[in-house]
């Protein structure tokens, strides 16, 4: 049987950084376009990025990469969405996709439509990513598993949303379609403001006079909590600024929260602490580990796997041989010299259900979890 052929004849990212060269790399790794061109504005990037093999060719010029492409995927900073994208329309075949990979989508979005004929751009978003930047830290299997929202408007094109979803899905992502301002006003909530506040748990505790002291002492609670701090600052002024409108009213919210934690505490109001600890700590543990709100259910089987070199390697070779096709996988804990557990997503509750009979031969201890997360 013939092979099909790829989703898009030739594609063109424009900016080669962590996102955009994991998605080059994705799109050459499954065959999703025939060749992909390549262009940033950064030369030594660009040139990694060829001899890493991300790009077939690699582009000086955004209009240069995107001419003949029938995918272009604007992948900079938001900051620079637009101008790249100035720069490429005279370019653009009449039916590309046109689609970028930015963390804020409104202003994005209607700069865009005025810039892409015929409907044919729609906003995406990858919740994926790094605190490393660069093609460097790239690798063509960041986007399995994640959530990669489309902001489609009520000009799009219902073809070009077709073809955008058809392009998550072949990267090994999950399409979440939303509105581009319900988008900024979500992602205000789970991933800016922890960002920001993040960097303003670091700059204070960095800002006391016991910084010396006590930053050598930081250990799980505050390097788990404050690890996105690490992003690079000039992607996240470009988001902060780029969504300021959505970020000040999280961050209004936020400062309410902290006003009653504070007076609670201070007034040594017992009651108050946990009533707000215990709020949390439920909202928290009830977190989806799915999205059951946007995903189809999952049929978790939850497994412990020996402590050494090859397990898991053994585990999902046992699954592959019995035509069982995981569809997510997490390591929940580790424990040293006794293993770990492990859940695994599956799609049905058939193959579920297979998944525990096979390992139930191969002697692992496994048991269902609750579906969906």
């Amino acid at each position: 049987m013939d092979r099909p052929g790829p989703l898009f004849e030739r594609a063109a990212i424009l900016g080669v950084g962590l996102i955009g060269g994991s998605l080059a790399l994705a799109l050459k790794e499954r065959a999703v376009a025939g060749s992909v061109n390549g262009y940033d504005s950064d030369t030594d990037n660009l040139l990694e990025a060829r001899e890493l093999g991300a790009v077939d060719e690699a582009f000086g010029c955004a209009g240069d990469a995107a001419r003949g492409a029938d995918l272009v995927v604007v992948a900079t900073p938001v900051g620079y969405t637009g101008a790249v994208l100035r720069e490429a329309a005279p370019s653009l075949s009449p039916h590309a996709l046109v689609t970028d990979v930015g963390s804020t989508k409104a202003a994005v979005v209607a700069s865009a439509q005025s810039l892409v004929p015929g409907g044919r751009f729609v906003g995406g978003h990858p919740m994926a990513g790094s605190e490393k930047g660069g093609v460097a830290a790239a690798s063509p299997y960041l986007f399995e598993n994640a959530y990669y929202l489309l902001t489609p408007t009520g000009e799009t094109d219902p073809d070009a949303l077709a073809a955008a979803q058809g392009l998550v899905r072949a990267v090994g992502a999950r399409a979440v379609v939303l509105d581009p301002f319900e988008h900024d006003q979500l992602v205000a909530l789970i991933s800016h403001l922890p960002h920001l506040v993040a960097a303003a748990l670091v700059n204070t505790a960095g800002a006391s006079h016991r910084a010396g002291r006590a930053l050598p002492l930081a250990a799980g609670g505050f390097r788990d909590t404050t690890r996105i701090a690490s992003g690079p600052p000039a992607v996240w002024r470009d988001i902060f600024l780029s969504n300021r409108q959505a970020l000040a009213a999280a961050l209004g919210m936020f400062r309410d929260q902290l006003d009653r934690l504070e007076r609670a505490v201070l007034e040594a109001d017992a009651g108050t602490v946990v009533e707000l600890l215990t709020r949390a700590r439920t909202t928290r543990e009830s977190l989806p580990e799915h999205g059951r709100d946007y995903l189809p259910v999952q049929y978790e089987v939850l497994v412990t796997v020996p402590d050494r070199p090859g397990s898991i390697a053994a585990l999902t070779g046992i699954l592959s041989r019995a035509g069982l096709n995981i569809t997510d996988i997490e390591i929940l804990r580790v424990r040293e010299d006794s293993g770990g557990t492990m859940r695994l997503g599956f799609e049905s509750a058939g193959a579920q259900s297979a998944a525990l009979a096979v390992l139930e031969q191969h002697g692992m201890a496994s048991r269902k979890a609750r579906n969906g997360g």
